[in-house]
């Protein structure tokens, strides 16, 4: 008689030459699905001869099995026998993908790391394979209809799993779990991970057909793709940047390198990256995952729990062998309860800004990595890398005064470089960079704040000479704001990089002029809050929607203007009702944000005895428009009054002394001037002067001063 490890042996010869690879596991773990249905379908059938007669097909898996060493070996004994095999094969493989290299998605077996990490067996990978042949193979979906009774089942169901499926190995070979001899028992707990669902629940319990999910099937298949599913997009280890290719301050490397240990050694069960978005978090939690052998599988984390993706990551993950990363953003005073993934076993990670808070056990002992916006000097190394070998004039004042992040940096960097290549350049012009930056504005900030466009510069304001002193003031510290910090006295990081400006006056004075005009000065897009779009009545709305304007500022290094903000910002009340309580949160949500706030941000507000004084004290300029005098109205009119007027000096003088207009009323006047002018075909004269000068005072209810003299 043969003995039976000489016989294991003999049969893992043939299977010793196949490649060693994660599409030949799977079909080596296939076969022996294969092989517990042909002898489970024998011993029902009586004999072998029968069950090919009703199921010719099965003969040709039949041949291949013998060709690799079961010939003469049927039954349960060939059932074992392939088990065993498949073991020797994969001892013969080589250790543990992912934990020798960083390459470790090249040796990476899904079926045995999916086996190893939820501690299953080899009846419950038969099981599971066994859902999966009319994936396959159609022709097992009309197997299991006509073992089913109906045409219409033709995936194995509960009632025929538990018919004919067992779990005695017989022959001293038991499984080490006895709840696999249960087949239900071996169902529940792979749907239970993620690996197994019903495809309907209306049919009794026993007609259940159960399927393995599409995405967690090809995972098996060894087959990766960089869009598994709408939810989850996946990067394999040879992909990500290496930890010591990432440009980060020293610090910051050392911190990175103590939580790389850590992730190796199995003792951190996550890690999570906080900071603005475009900043390299992504990248850095990718080069985590790649110095600890594994790849990373990005998941969107808004969905509620009920999604199916909470099922599904957590197995995706451990057959891919990457590192999930929940990507959440939580709003002002919201905790994002994180779940946990039934199916994987090993650390999280988790990506989200700087607002809001985590729940959950997953992240109970997490390590926080705080990533914040490069300095000047880490900026300039990341423009040189991003620009590789093309030139770029004045990279230290494209360093300098774009304050972006480490991602926008590098898709700026394309889009200029793209930019010059258009215009025939070699070498990339600030200009280029400018333009490449603000196309990243549009996408992220034009659903909730509105581009101000125009040009001109500080000539084209006519204010006392105190607020003209003040903005220019306010010019000169928004462009060393950075460096402010460093040069004032306190303790470190005491302040941020944030330049706060309240201009307050009369409507019509000039502020939101002189805002568009600072942003030129500064070479920044200015962008003015949509508060008609931001303010909600729902509770916690507006907080979240001022959140993502005033983070989308900062990110993208754009001026943002709170036009008309004494509507946000008035004076918190006593609280007589829950609209006052409300509203004061909003207020305090308002307070901390503009305190921390780190880009450049102008509020303007016609009614500033309104504003809550705790706003006030945060801003580091105030600047006051009072209504313009004689002489600046004068300034005001030679500006707004086109070229080649025929208005004489003495009719201009007197409207300018006389009538004590704003500045928006006197542009509003010339314009309605020259709309006279221009309808007549004559140059604007003294008489289209006078007469829209009558009709801003009509439109405003006052009485006009050149009435008399008309």
């Amino acid at each position: 008689m043969t003995d039976p490890s000489e016989l294991a042996n003999a049969l893992a010869q043939p299977l010793a030459s196949l490649p060693r690879d994660a599409a030949m596991h799977f079909r080596l773990c296939f076969y022996g699905a294969i092989t517990r249905v042909i002898a489970r379908l024998a011993e029902n059938a009586g004999s072998f001869e029968r069950v090919f007669k009703d199921f010719p097909f099965l003969a040709h898996y039949a041949n291949q099995l013998a060709d690799h060493g079961l010939a003469g070996v049927a039954g349960d004994q060939a059932v074992l026998r392939w088990a065993d095999a498949v073991r020797a094969w994969e001892d013969a493989h080589g250790g543990e993908s992912g934990q020798d290299g960083h390459d470790g998605d090249e040796g990476h077996l899904p079926l045995r790391a999916l086996r190893e990490a939820l501690d299953l067996d080899d009846d419950e990978i038969a099981l599971l394979m066994t859902v999966g042949l009319p994936e396959e193979d159609a022709r097992f979906g009309a197997l299991f209809a006509r073992l089913n009774g109906a045409k219409g089942l033709r995936r194995p169901t509960v009632g025929l799993l538990a018919a004919w499926w067992t779990g005695d190995s017989g022959d001293g070979h038991d499984s080490h779990h006895s709840h696999a001899r249960d087949v239900h028992a071996a169902i529940r707990h792979l749907t239970d991970c993620g690996l197994l669902a019903p495809v309907s629940r209306e049919p009794p319990r026993a007609e259940w057909q159960l399927a393995v999910p599409h995405l967690l099937w090809d995972a098996l298949r060894g087959v990766a793709v960089e869009r598994p599913a709408a939810w989850a997009r996946y990067r394999p280890a040879r992909s990500l940047a290496p930890l010591d290719t990432l440009l980060i301050e020293p610090s910051l490397r050392q911190e990175v390198e103590g939580v790389t240990a850590l992730l190796a050694a199995n003792a951190l069960p996550a890690v999570v990256v906080r900071g603005p978005r475009a900043n390299g978090r992504r990248t850095l939690l990718g080069a985590l995952a790649r110095a600890t052998g594994r790849g990373l599988l990005e998941i969107d984390a808004s969905a509620p729990e009920s999604d199916e993706r909470w099922r599904l990551a957590g197995p995706l993950a451990t057959l891919l062998h990457a590192l999930p990363v929940l990507l959440l953003q939580p709003g002002p005073g919201e905790t994002a309860a994180v779940p946990e993934l039934p199916g994987h076993v090993g650390p999280l990670g988790v990506v989200m800004g700087r607002q809001g808070g985590l729940s959950g056990a997953a992240v109970q002992q997490a390590v926080q990595i705080d990533l914040d916006m490069p300095a000047p000097d880490e900026r300039r190394e990341h423009w040189r890398a991003a620009l590789g070998s093309r030139a770029c004039t004045d990279l230290e004042a494209v360093a300098g005064a774009l304050r972006l992040g480490r991602g926008s940096i590098r898709r700026a960097a394309e889009l200029a470089a793209m930019r010059a290549t258009l215009a025939g350049r070699a070498a990339i012009t600030p200009e280029d960079v400018r333009v490449a930056a603000r196309s990243l504005h549009r996408e992220a900030l034009e659903t909730i704040a509105s581009p101000v466009s125009g040009g001109g510069d500080w000539r084209h304001l006519a204010v006392p000479e105190p607020t003209r002193l003040d903005l220019h003031d306010l010019a000169l510290r928004c462009r060393h704001r950075e460096s402010l910090g460093r040069l004032a006295g306190g303790p470190a990081g005491a302040a941020n990089a944030g330049v706060r400006a309240l201009f307050k006056g009369p409507s019509g004075t000039g502020k939101t002029l002189a805002a568009r005009l600072l942003a030129n000065t500064l070479g920044k897009d200015l962008y003015r809050v949509d508060l008609a779009a931001v303010v909600n009545k729902y509770i916690g709305e507006t907080e979240k929607n001022l959140e993502r304007a005033f983070s989308r500022a900062e990110e993208l290094d754009v001026m943002l203007l709170l036009d008309e903000g004494d509507a946000l910002l008035t004076r918190r009340t006593d609280v007589g009702s829950s609209n006052d309580r409300y509203a004061n949160l909003e207020t305090n949500y308002l307070l901390q944000r503009v305190e921390s706030f780190t880009g450049i941000l102008v509020v303007t507000t016609n009614a500033g005895d309104r504003i809550d004084g705790a706003f006030a004290r945060r801003m580091d300029v105030v600047v006051d428009f009072p209504l313009p005098q004689a002489e600046q109205r004068r300034t005001i009119w030679d500006l707004h009054l086109p070229a080649g007027h025929a208005v004489a000096e003495a009719p201009l003088w007197d409207v300018a002394q006389r009538c004590a207009l704003s500045g928006g009323q006197i542009r509003n006047a010339a314009l309605h001037a020259a709309l006279l002018a221009f309808d007549r075909g004559t140059p604007l004269g003294d008489s289209d002067l006078l007469a829209a000068v009558r009709r801003e005072y009509r439109k405003s209810g006052g009485v006009c001063p050149l009435r008399q003299s008309a």
